[in-house]
């Protein structure tokens, strides 16, 4: 295979104006074809576009290169035999799908009446192409006199095939950071900037996956914060939400790298605790309790409120089920243990 790379300073001067819009995307482009074909719309795509330009003399390994890459928009030699296979692979994979693929038919009109073919062929030709996955279908000679008024249309045509690929490109890359965007607010608590219970919910069944299977130690850790009722009838809620942005940060601020922080419900915090088995967790949970219980919250100016907090910690056995379910409960109901023994305590399952 043979990849060339071509910068944007092959910009002509009387290149035709691109839309800006367009012209503000990086994107390259991927040129696949024999090397006349190559060399013809290597010099018309940078006539059109200022962008990186690749190139292939084989269809062989296009495949991976792509999904290495990802070019923007593939121009394909639609004579090559292998043309459509390729435009049909990209299209049936998920994350190549958006790429938009330009195959050309090159033949010239003289070569096309040497072969005798009939007057509806190159309809039928485009219908497979765009059956096939192509975006477009465009027949463009590559031998054609550049200053001719055909060579001009071609030049046109292809230029505005380019741009509707670049328009496509935009709004799927738009999409992408919205749908990114939407998932970091579904997965993080706005109080306390933490990850919530959804976020969880879906990386508890993780861990608890890769502890079985590498057969490693896991633990967890469920925390409330004691009579956090009261704070909210004697001092009003915008003071129990001072509270739990403080203790966030304090537990965030005081775990391992390796532990997971996630703000469970209300006053409730789950600690995942990776590579950890009962006794080291349950060493983590004292520490977290006395960090919290032994220096007062400053709320503000005149406020400041002495708060405790009680932790219950399991730790995953070959019981457990591989969602976490069962693990989670067993932090619950020693969370509970821990709370009806007289609050701000740790109640471990290895107690016992």
């Amino acid at each position: 295979m043979l990849r060339l790379l071509i910068q944007g300073e092959c910009i002509s001067s009387k290149e035709l104006t691109i839309n800006k819009n367009d012209a503000s995307i990086d994107a390259s482009i991927l040129v696949v074809g024999n090397k006349q074909f190559i060399t013809t719309f290597v010099k018309r795509t940078c006539y059109i576009r200022s962008s990186t330009v690749e190139v292939s003399l084989e269809l062989d390994d296009v495949i991976q290169h792509i999904k290495t890459r990802q070019p923007a928009i593939l121009i394909l030699q639609a004579t090559q035999v292998a043309s459509l296979q390729l435009c049909r692979q990209i299209k049936e994979q998920k994350l190549l799908g958006w790429i938009y693929c330009i195959l050309i038919n090159d033949l010239p009109e003289i070569a096309i009446t040497k072969m005798g073919r009939d007057p509806n062929w190159e309809l039928r030709e485009c219908a497979q192409a765009l059956e096939n996955g192509a975006d477009a279908y465009l027949r463009i000679s590559s031998i054609s006199n550049q200053d001719s008024p055909i060579a001009v249309a071609e030049h046109r045509l292809l230029k505005a095939q380019i741009q509707a690929g670049l328009r496509g490109v935009r709004l799927y890359r738009e999409a992408m950071q919205t749908n990114d965007f939407l998932s970091r607010i579904a997965l993080v608590d706005p109080l306390t900037e933490l990850s919530n219970r959804r976020a969880m919910e879906w990386e508890l069944p993780r861990q608890v996956e890769n502890a079985f299977s590498q057969s490693t130690p896991l633990s967890l850790i469920i925390l409330d914060v004691d009579y956090f009722k009261s704070i909210n009838d004697n001092y009003g809620h915008p003071v129990g939400d001072s509270a739990l942005k403080l203790l966030a940060s304090r537990l965030k601020h005081n775990l391992r790298i390796k532990d997971s922080l996630f703000r469970y419900g209300g006053e409730e915090f789950v600690i995942i605790l990776s590579h950890t088995d009962c006794e080291e967790a349950r060493a983590v949970a004292n520490r977290v309790r006395h960090i919290i219980s032994d220096q007062p919250f400053q709320i503000d100016r005149r406020l400041v409120l002495p708060i405790t907090i009680s932790l219950g910690v399991a730790s995953l056995n070959n019981t457990d089920d591989h969602r976490g379910e069962s693990l989670l409960r067993s932090a619950d109901h020693n969370l509970r243990i821990a709370k009806s023994n007289g609050r701000n305590q740790v109640y471990c399952c290895c107690n016992h």
